[in-house]
């Protein structure tokens, strides 16, 4: 039951039925109840308040001066308990809410930034707080409670406790300067590479990504000449238009278009990698699962 202050809900929705109907047997049947009862709880609204609200005779029900300005609060009382439960309601179906996303920078490039377009456009009272992080951190982030959710590139050291689902596997191909030699092939070899200078992200930045490049290129028979290090994906790109060098990149990459720069697909055996998402198993946040259900819905498209 709701009480405002010691009087009920229910007896304001009473008093405002009978303020409208100016009868007591239209109101009490409007409200679902039997006059006697209903007369009686009017009755005792006007003790809790102590001034009396209507004015009654046998033909004749008027609101005292007390009771027109009762009733403007009164129907602002009951606008707001029922604006609160509708709250409370769309909170617990993730309608509105506030979830903390982290995601690698790569995850923004290609057809997979719509998650977070679909999220705005059938969620909007739902505030998404982005955070560009490494995988590593967001693992670290979500397992101190700063973090909901992340997109992170598997394997990712202690995401063991968490719950994870691969969404995304891509190719990897190769960023190069577009007066580069190895520009004027359609397909690239990766043993090609092998006395090529590489661009990487630090292994301090993303140690899981960083390891599975260099074990790419062992499987190919060299190991990489890294000639420049660098935390962003942007001044990796750039550095390539410049000429100062190549790097192994996600297939969604290529969207990230520069002058001077080309994108060309490996030979077979094409090594891959993957885009997750990782949250806290115990987490039951119905904002939580709308979100997950989004991405599943756009990693099938995707994939398909």
């Amino acid at each position: 039951m709701y009480y405002v202050g010691g009087m009920e809900l229910r007896h304001l929705k009473y008093f405002v039925a009978v303020a409208e109907e100016l009868h007591f047997g239209r109101a009490a049947q409007r409200v679902g109840i039997a006059q006697p009862p209903f007369s009686r709880q009017i009755k005792t609204l006007e003790e809790e308040i102590g001034a009396p609200l209507l004015w009654r005779s046998k033909r004749h029900v008027e609101l005292t001066a007390a009771g027109k300005v009762f009733l403007l609060d009164a129907r602002n009382l009951l606008a707001l308990a029922d604006r609160a439960a509708d709250t409370a309601r769309r909170a617990a179906r993730g309608e509105i809410g506030q979830l903390s996303v982290g995601f690698v920078t790569s995850a923004l490039y290609g057809q997979f930034t719509s998650v977070f377009r679909l999220m705005r456009a059938r969620h909007p009272e739902v505030a998404l707080r982005l955070q560009d992080m490494t995988s590593e951190e967001q693992v670290q982030a979500m397992q101190e409670h700063k973090l909901d959710v992340g997109l992170v590139r598997p394997p990712v050291p202690g995401a063991d406790a968490l719950s994870f689902q691969t969404v995304f596997r891509e190719p990897f191909v190769v960023a190069l300067p577009q007066k580069h030699k190895l520009a004027r092939q359609k397909v690239i070899a990766l043993k090609d590479l092998a006395r090529e200078s590489f661009l990487m992200v630090p292994r301090s930045l993303g140690p899981a990504f960083y390891d599975q490049i260099i074990q790419c290129c062992a499987q190919a028979g060299f190991a990489p000449k890294v000639a420049l290090e660098t935390s962003s994906t942007h001044t990796i790109v750039s550095l390539i238009a410049g000429g100062m060098g190549l790097s192994l990149v996600p297939h969604s990459l290529q969207s990230l278009r520069r002058t001077g720069v080309v994108y060309r697909p490996l030979k077979p055996p094409v090594p891959t990698t993957e885009l997750a998402v990782v949250w806290r198993r115990e987490d039951s946040s119905p904002a939580l699962r709308l979100f997950l259900g989004i991405i599943r819905q756009v990693a099938g498209s995707i994939q398909a």
